[in-house]
């Protein structure tokens, strides 16, 4: 492991030197792959060079503890550290985990009311506005492809693309069935309702990933429609792809060029036909695990949001976070992390089985 992270070590001190050179400022597309290479090693490097500093100052406190005047002082120091010391191993040994190489990829996800009628479309239209307010919150740009709306404000289906640093690293845990218990605006008898959204979260494909044949293509084309129904384009822009092989179908009217929309909605179904491969493959690989933390199961009940008692519960791990409303407003950063931390111990524990 040491040998590893000195390694890492040395690579980040040489790309470090390397952005200081004239001839790699004055190339912009080779500066920013170092800026990449250089801050996907950044937090590993950062722990080591702490794991080294509490190593030091553990080797002086043991020295100090032969001194009569500084040995009572020193002993506790050194317990302290040696207490700290198998942490750090820890995180260092989670750090070391290799990626998912999907992990820097931008997303797509597609947000669809479930089980609760009206009440359902309006939780999904919550879980829509949830994602925008994360997306504001830490960096990411989020678009909405498409959009099937309803009068009173919910959705019953929608498809956006989420783009930036590490975006599928941060989206992919939000795939599953989302759940919410709370009385709907509604009802008027104030009972408490359970509904249901699905969200489906898959990488965007490189186009050398996917190949995609003109004749297994099916183009539609039609108006698109905004809140309401309206009429948002007199013409027909809103594009409609269906890939005959497999049945799946796309539609995206975000823009008002019919060449632009079918230029993401092609996008969008190589990044469907690549997460259905990929989907099949895990299926095959994990069919003998016990549990999956990230394992992409849209039927799986992954999360509650219990407005009665004001906490939201995320099932895969055991986690409840106060305060529903909290959550809604984006801030998803405590669920994220400790699922992120979760998929890495387990990939450790792969490792060692």
């Amino acid at each position: 492991m040491f040998e590893k992270l000195e390694s890492l070590k040395a690579r980040y001190e040489e790309l470090t030197e390397a952005m200081a050179q004239p001839e790699v400022t004055a190339d912009f597309a080779r500066l920013q792959d170092i800026m990449k290479e250089r801050a996907g090693l950044e937090e590993t490097v950062a722990k080591y060079g702490e794991y080294l500093e509490l190593r030091r100052h553990l080797e002086e406190a043991r020295e100090l503890m032969n001194d009569p005047d500084m040995a009572e002082e020193a002993r506790e120091e050194a317990e302290a550290l040696a207490e700290r010391e198998p942490r750090l191993l820890e995180e260092l040994k989670l750090l070391l985990v290799p990626a998912d190489p999907m992990d820097s990829r931008n997303v797509m996800m597609e947000i669809r009311a479930g089980v609760g009628g009206e009440e359902a479309a309006l939780f999904a239209g919550d879980l829509l506005r949830m994602y925008q307010k994360y997306c504001d919150r830490g960096g990411l740009k989020m678009e909405i492809l498409s959009l099937a709306d309803t009068e009173l404000g919910g959705v019953t289906e929608s498809l956006i693309m989420i783009s930036g640093p590490d975006a599928y690293a941060r989206m992919k845990f939000e795939s599953g069935v989302h759940c919410v218990k709370r009385v709907p605006a509604t009802e008027s008898s104030g009972r408490i309702h359970t509904s249901t959204a699905s969200v489906a979260v898959f990488p965007e494909a490189e186009d050398s990933e996917v190949e995609i044949r003109p004749e297994d293509i099916r183009l539609d084309l039609y108006r698109a429609s905004g809140h309401g129904g309206q009429k948002v384009n007199k013409t027909e822009t809103a594009v409609r792809l269906t890939h005959l092989p497999t049945g799946l179908v796309v539609t995206c009217q975000d823009e008002r060029s019919q060449l632009q929309n079918k230029a993401k909605a092609m996008a969008v179904l190589k990044s469907r036909l690549l997460d259905r491969h990929q989907q099949e493959i895990q299926a095959a690989q994990d069919a003998d695990r016990k549990s999956q933390i990230a394992g992409g199961d849209r039927s799986q009940r992954i999360r509650t949001y219990y407005f009665n008692h004001d906490y939201v519960v995320d099932h895969r791990i055991g986690m409840t976070v106060p305060r529903v409303q909290n959550t809604l407003d984006g801030d998803l950063d405590p669920m994220i992390d400790a699922l992120r931390l979760a998929e890495k111990t387990e990939r450790l524990q792969s490792l060692h089985d």
